[in-house]
């Protein structure tokens, strides 16, 4: 008696059967992503989905994000903000904010995380498509529990990391590293809809977009 496996086997090998086994798989043109956009359309589409997604969005020189890092800070009440060890202390020299760094040779603890008012982080590239911020760990970036306890996040992120769609944005990624991809604040809902924010990480997460 053949089992199910086997009758559902069968019936593809004669569906099949007609099909040369040598024919080429023709697989469908990659949608035409790259530099569809261009850097300036691109960020534009960026904000407006991080917006969308209820994150708040400021897009600042690069000469100024010392003093725009310091009046996120400032806006946000912070005075004590985890940051990765490899992240460029410029950023700060105009905060009055205490920097607790989270480094590899001592990380923060669960309660000195969840004691400190938000996390400074730099990313590894954003997506504008989708509107999602990808971090990989970097130095700059740290490690992925510094990004999920605090309950503010200020993410700093160049123009030249800015790509159209996510085959452009998974190629400048390596694989190996541990991603965390970030669509806005961190938010939930029941089977009723009911919107929960703040129950996997931050709940406010606020972006300077460096030009």
């Amino acid at each position: 008696m053949s089992t199910s496996r086997e009758r559902v086997l069968a019936r593809v090998r004669a569906a099949l059967a007609d099909v040369p086994a040598d024919e080429p798989v023709v697989r469908p043109v990659e949608r035409p992503y790259a530099d569809s956009h261009g850097m300036g359309a691109a960020l534009e589409v960026l904000e407006d989905r991080l917006r969308d997604y209820k994150a708040l969005v400021r897009r600042v020189p690069a000469d100024r994000l010392a003093e725009e890092v310091a009046a996120a800070l400032e806006r946000r009440g912070a005075t004590t903000v985890a940051v990765p060890d490899g992240i460029d202390a410029d950023w700060f020299s105009r905060t009055e904010a205490e920097r607790r760094p989270d480094g590899r040779d001592r990380p923060l603890e669960l309660r000195e995380l969840d004691g400190v008012d938000g996390v400074v982080t730099a990313c590894a590239v954003a997506i504008a498509e989708t509107g999602t911020i990808v971090l990989d760990g970097g130095p700059d970036q740290g490690r992925r529990a510094i990004t999920l306890v605090p309950d503010y996040h200020l993410c700093v992120v160049r123009a030249d990391q800015v790509v159209d769609g996510v085959p452009q944005g998974v190629r400048r990624l390596d694989p190996a590293r541990p991603l965390t991809w970030i669509s806005g604040p961190s938010a939930t809902s029941d089977i009723e809809l009911n919107r929960v924010e703040g129950v996997h990480g931050p709940r406010t997460l606020e972006v300077l977009l460096v030009e």
